[in-house]
């Protein structure tokens, strides 16, 4: 439960005004049928947080904990200061478009997470629990949690948060999650 609930809110505080909610947002702004655009969005994120969660779990299976420990905390760090730069919308594939609101979000979705910032953080997050099931539900409850809303309250929505509030809290909450993980391992 601790891995579960410990890639929920990083993840979802990292999602927000990230290039995958411009996605969402875009997508939600073109096909009606919201419900296919979650679908989509749900397999899309489901595919890659498995592949993301397995390769944290694997790569942390060759390194000594002590070691995975430095790692994994120096990157949350890394990753938290990078959250304070904010994406920009690199413009979106329309051909995908044509096949309706499920495929479009579906490969659109996958295609911009490769990469994303919260791939990383869930790449790191099953390095660091080494929960891969845990991890990948978490870390997909947070994306759709930041998202969801997108679709049916998008406009309004992002008029009214405070972007560089949350991305700030977001960078803390990583740099603590980065020094815990470095203190654990200092002091084991």
């Amino acid at each position: 439960m601790h891995a579960f609930l410990s890639s929920v809110v990083p993840v979802a505080l990292a999602e927000i005004g990230d290039k995958t909610q411009l996605l969402t947002l875009f997508l939600a702004t073109r096909f009606a049928r919201k419900y296919a655009i979650i679908a989509g969005m749900l397999c899309a994120t489901l595919l890659n947080h498995v592949v993301s969660a397995w390769f944290g779990v694997e790569v942390a299976r060759f390194f000594t904990p002590q070691l995975m420990g430095w790692v994994v905390g120096i990157s949350f760090l890394v990753v938290g200061l990078w959250l304070l730069k904010p994406d920009k919308d690199d413009g979106v594939d329309t051909r995908f478009m044509r096949y309706g609101p499920f495929v479009a979000t579906s490969v659109l979705f996958f295609l911009a997470e490769v990469g994303d910032k919260t791939q990383i953080a869930t790449i790191l997050l099953a390095a660091q629990y080494r929960d891969l099931f845990s991890v990948v539900m978490g870390s997909t409850a947070g994306l759709l949690l930041a998202n969801v809303p997108v679709i049916f309250f998008g406009n309004w929505l992002m008029q009214r948060l405070p972007l560089n509030r949350i991305r700030i809290g977001a960078c803390i909450l990583f740099c603590l999650l980065g020094i815990a993980t470095l203190i654990q391992t200092y002091l084991n």
